[in-house]
């Protein structure tokens, strides 16, 4: 009987290790063929994917009007949930005003807004001026535009690239150097097309 069940719990070992050999060998097959290759784990909370549609959503500004996503369709876009309180946020958005921002902000093509999360203006004002960035951010007073994107009580930074079509092309979590510069090398990328 005991030799019964090793062999049975070998068996068992042996095919879960091969489909998780073979799904693994397979995803990275996927994302070999794939143009920007991003990691899309359940640890980073989105409910989006890469290739699907950008929910659509209104957001105010704290010196006034609005934003709505879908009017901005036929531009190259990159929204970034940040809060004042965020570190990591605070850490990134120079790069965010200077690597990104001031290379594009005069092109018509790209659009770019910082998405405050459960936040007043003059919260926002606090996080410009800590920051130094120039670049629009509006407001989400409740998390609702982040919960489009992402599960509530997901942190933050995020940022997502949505292509001209209104795809997302690419999801970022954290910063991290080495996915930011694959980043902007996907915004240059979609510019240039």
């Amino acid at each position: 009987m005991l030799k019964q069940l090793l062999i049975t719990f070998l068996a068992v070992s042996l095919f879960t290790a091969c489909n998780f050999s073979a799904k693994k060998s397979s995803d990275n097959a996927t994302n070999q063929d794939t143009a920007q290759v991003v990691q899309e784990t359940d640890d980073r909370q989105y409910l989006v994917k890469v290739g699907d549609m950008a929910p659509d959503f209104e957001m105010a500004l704290p010196e006034g009007g609005k934003v709505k996503l879908s009017d901005l369709r036929g531009k190259v876009i990159m929204l970034q949930f940040t809060a004042s309180w965020c570190g990591v946020c605070r850490k990134e958005m120079p790069f965010i005003e200077k690597d990104i921002w001031l290379k594009y902000k005069d092109n018509p093509q790209f659009a770019l807004y910082g998405i405050d999360r459960e936040e007043p203006a003059d919260k926002i004002q606090v996080l410009r001026d800590a920051t130094g960035v120039t670049y629009p951010i509006g407001m989400d007073l409740d998390a609702s535009i982040f919960g489009l994107y992402a599960e509530k009580d997901a942190g933050i930074t995020r940022n997502i690239i949505i292509n001209r079509d209104g795809k997302i092309v690419m999801l970022t979590r954290l910063f991290e150097e080495e996915e930011f510069k694959q980043m902007v090398s996907v915004i240059d990328s979609l510019l240039t097309l």
